[in-house]
């Protein structure tokens, strides 16, 4: 296998050469990591049949999952990703967890418990927005120091209680959460090896490598999962990669430009540094040092730019020059996401 084999079997398995149901690409996929949902969205959108933007977020949910990032995912997945190892619906908070154990940590475990309860009971009202809810521990009594380990940016008590299959957050631009709908957990050695299943059936042909980058894990757990799995083993330059069947037969040439969304999978997937796809002088035009993953310009399966759009206007951030063809490329991949109306700029880096 060749990298353009490798590419295009890769683009493919993403549903990026040939699109896939709505549901079915967000299940294959693993959900979609959604620090900004409108991330998350396009990159749905790109990958899905008839996208209904009013309908995008039917049957959805948003939580912390892989790489302990926030995600949107099927509802029916739940079970998936809150397994037996996530304490389902433990109200213990005397356990040491990440947060308790952190500096600055002002709740103690009656207090938490408490302010749980509260959350959980003023959400059987229906959702609430984060603010909302802050506003209602705040009359129950909560102090500055509390509130800024309950809501703390990175997730905090609130994480905990969607970690424990009490609270969703929904997926709209507003930070809501609404109550888990109750569910029985997988095993958690069944979750993980249904997770893998799906990473090397839909981001394959990977390398264990690639794959702990993906999960956050170490190669160990990757091997254990794999030894549990019928996968093929091709090898690229050298290096050997795994694969399961996921019955979309690669394309027979690259796509001419596609406009990735921030955080795509096509970039998550695989270890940056030994991306197919992003030139690694391009590593910090993508992924930035303060952890964001800017929407990648994919020219013939090879990152040449990033984009921003800003209502009618599209920038273009060229990486590299643009020939007149790869401006003609990326003008009607615009076109065909926003219509005939957006204006591109195009601006050398």
């Amino acid at each position: 296998m060749d990298r353009t084999e490798l590419a295009l079997a890769r683009l493919s398995n993403q549903y990026l050469l040939r699109v896939g149901e709505r549901m079915e690409v967000l299940r294959a996929m693993n959900g979609l990591q959604a620090q900004f949902l409108s991330s998350a969205l396009h990159a749905m959108r790109l990958r899905s049949t008839a996208y209904d933007a009013a309908h995008a977020a039917d049957g959805l949910v948003k939580g912390w999952t892989l790489r302990g990032t926030m995600h949107i995912f099927a509802e029916a997945d739940l079970p998936l990703f809150l397994h037996s190892g996530c304490r389902y619906r433990s109200r213990d908070w005397t356990v040491p967890s990440f947060w308790n154990q952190r500096p600055g940590w002002a709740l103690t475990p009656q207090r938490q418990t408490y302010f749980s309860n509260l959350i959980v009971d003023v959400l059987t009202q229906g959702p609430l927005t984060r603010e909302a809810l802050k506003d209602r521990c705040r009359a129950a009594g909560m102090t500055q120091a509390k509130e800024e380990s309950m809501f703390h940016p990175w997730g905090g008590g609130i994480r905990e209680l969607c970690e424990r299959g009490f609270l969703c957050g929904t997926v709209s631009e507003e930070k809501a959460f609404r109550l888990c709908p109750a569910f029985i957990p997988m095993e958690e050695q069944d979750a993980l090896l249904e997770q893998t299943r799906r990473y090397f059936t839909n981001y394959g042909p990977a390398s264990v490598r690639d794959a702990a980058y993906y999960f956050c894990t170490s190669q160990a757990e990757i091997k254990k999962q794999l030894a549990r799995l019928p996968v093929e083993a091709p090898e690229c330059e050298g290096q050997r990669l795994f694969s399961l069947d996921s019955g979309r037969a690669p394309g027979q040439s690259l796509p001419g430009c596609l406009l990735l969304a921030g955080f795509d999978p096509l970039m998550l997937g695989y270890e940056k540094k030994q991306s197919v796809f992003l030139p690694p002088e391009y590593l910090r035009g993508i992924f930035s040092l303060s952890g964001i993953v800017m929407p990648p310009v994919l020219l013939r399966g090879v990152v040449a730019g990033r984009w921003k759009r800003s209502g009618k206007r599209l920038l273009v951030m060229c990486f590299r020059p643009f020939s007149r063809e790869e401006r003609g490329l990326t003008e009607a991949a615009a076109a065909r996401l926003w219509g005939e109306a957006v204006q591109l700029v195009f601006q050398d880096a």
